[in-house]
């Protein structure tokens, strides 16, 4: 195994370290060791890392031997529905399916809810490609998993681990439309977005990346226009900014919020009421939007239900959503970019600026992190952090920026504040700023935007939790749940 092989394996997190410096965030999730029983009685931890990779027990597999590797369809289903398992298995043998559900469980950060029976594994076969869009819409059913009427909602990850100890990852979402304080929308459509899958140096594909035949990585102009969610995710098989959604899931559980949940995908289709909620929250790194899911938070938004947009670059691109070649619904992710004919796909170039819902928007990539410095101390939101005017809250501005524009209308509303205004250097050595927005739309909604991509970690990571971010983030969410 030669480091340049690991090289092209890790080349996704390596490509976007830069743009997003928390990633998938801390695995196993998180205090501690989260350990289960093996076959022969030994303990065993569930996650492997790297680092084991050659020391005998759990090794993570790759995209170059596909040891084990897999995706689910659909991502997100109710209890009494199915969730539809296609793996790949690298010699064929059995392998095993541990189901964890993510969450504060007394510190631990996830939970392990089911086993599946010992399955057996088969080579499914090579994945698809036709003009830079991979797809494994051929692969055979492998487990079929039933989801109880008594499972609780929230995010999964299935953790896939063949006889011979090698491991691989699945995310998927248990909703249903019962009424709730908040919303949870997680991000798969951009998670997809950024999935490089097959990190093999040959075939894999993204909206930012693609090989060619000499095994190089190419950039956009070179990427994909068209991705398919029938694949399993690059590497460990989580997506790139996943631990941004886990660190806000584990603090708001923790406190007992009242929370649903769902993916963007069925912000999409219509399968949110907004009505139902009181607020929605978009946990992390959140850039690609269709037009139906932004009309459905504009809806939302003027019929009083409160936005909540804890990371930056929001609804940067506009994309459509299409049929699998198996015609099932919203399988295919179409992101045109800069390239060909027809209008752009950026949101402001197209004359619907980001602004204009969140407040503020899109800056541009923070090379080192920088502090978060307070404005407005004097703000509700700032109430009993501590925190006064001027205030530097270390680290808190990193990853991409969002600032106020002056030359872009903003929305419609009542009152409105920035919370933060931060100053940082470009990578070209520029002195640019950050700035955190608050407005309240005539409807009495609340639309937040953090302007920062560490917000979330700072609610729930080891070593970057901050307890001003996380009593602000409190006196948010509880005047949007309307809790004394």
């Amino acid at each position: 195994m030669g480091a340049e092989q690991i090289r092209r394996w890790e080349s996704g997190a390596l490509a976007h370290a830069v743009s997003d410096p928390f990633g998938q965030g801390p695995l196993p999730w998180l205090r501690g060791s989260e350990n289960y029983f093996d076959d022969t009685g030994q303990v065993v931890p569930w996650y492997a890392d790297l680092a084991r990779s050659t020391g005998g027990g759990t090794r993570t597999a790759d995209d170059v031997h596909r040891q084990i590797k897999g995706f689910v369809s659909p991502g997100a289903a109710a209890p009494g529905e199915a969730i539809d398992f296609h793996i790949t298995v690298d010699p064929p043998q059995q392998f095993s399916v541990d189901v964890y559900r993510i969450g504060h469980y007394g510190g631990d950060g996830a939970s392990k809810i089911t086993t599946s029976p010992r399955l057996s594994g088969i080579v499914q076969p090579p994945p698809l490609a036709a003009d830079r869009t991979v797809s494994c819409h051929h692969w055979w059913m492998s487990w079929r998993l039933q989801i109880p009427s008594y499972w609780s909602v929230g995010a999964y990850v299935a953790v896939l681990t063949t006889a011979d100890g090698y491991r691989s990852h699945i995310p998927f979402t248990v909703r249903h439309d019962h009424p709730a304080d908040l919303l949870l929308l997680l991000p798969d459509i951009t998670w997809q977005a950024y999935n490089l899958y097959p990190e093999d140096g040959r075939t894999g594909a993204s909206l930012y990346h693609a090989w060619d035949e000499r095994g190089r990585l190419l950039g956009e102009e070179d990427a994909a226009v068209t991705i398919s969610f029938d694949r399993p995710y690059a590497g460990s098989g989580l997506p790139l900014h996943v631990g941004h959604a886990y660190d806000f899931i584990r603090w708001a559980e923790r406190y007992g919020y009242d929370l649903a949940y769902a993916d963007a995908r069925d912000l999409h289709a219509g399968r949110v009421d907004p009505s139902r909620y009181r607020g929605l929250v978009f946990p992390g790194h959140d850039e690609y939007w269709s037009l139906p899911m932004r009309r459905a938070a504009e809806r939302a938004r003027d019929s009083g239900t409160s936005l909540v947009f804890l990371s930056a670059n929001t609804m940067y691109w506009q994309v459509g959503l299409a049929p699998s070649a198996s015609n099932e619904p919203d399988r295919l992710l179409t992101c045109r970019k800069r390239r060909g004919p027809g209008k752009s796909a950026l949101w402001r170039e197209v004359d619907r600026p980001e602004q204009q819902l969140l407040g503020i928007q899109y800056a541009g990539r923070v090379p080192d992190p920088r502090p978060l410095v307070v404005r407005n101390a004097e703000h509700w939101l700032w109430d009993s952090t501590g925190a006064v005017e001027g205030d530097e809250i270390p680290g808190l501005v990193a990853g991409e920026a969002d600032r106020y524009f002056p030359r872009t209308s903003l929305p419609e509303h009542d009152t409105r504040i920035l919370l933060a205004h931060s100053p940082y250097e470009d990578s070209e050595g520029a002195t640019r700023h950050q700035e955190t927005s608050l407005y309240q739309a005539p409807s009495g909604a609340l639309v937040f935007a953090s302007g920062t991509f560490a917000w979330s970690p700072a609610l729930d990571r080891p070593g970057h939790t901050d307890p001003r971010i996380q009593r602000a983030t409190a006196n948010l969410l509880d005047r949007i749940c309307k809790r004394d």
